[in-house]
């Protein structure tokens, strides 16, 4: 299965809409919705270390491994 991102929990958890994220972050709302499908190849250091800053999160929390 390989990396599932699960951002839109710890959206939910935070009360937090993709809108408000993706402005805080300097990214584009269709870059959140499609980071939150997985249907990314990847993603910058840069952009995950504001969403864990913004989210007050560790990557781990929106990133996980299946196997």
């Amino acid at each position: 299965m390989g990396i599932v991102v699960t951002l839109d929990v710890m959206l939910a958890r935070r009360k937090m809409k993709s809108r408000e994220l993706a402005e805080i972050v300097g990214i584009t709302e269709q870059n959140i919705s499609l980071l939150k499908s997985g249907k990314v190849k990847g993603i910058r250091f840069e952009t995950l270390e504001k969403i864990c800053e913004t989210l007050d999160c560790q990557p781990g929390d929106i990133l996980t491994f299946e196997v």
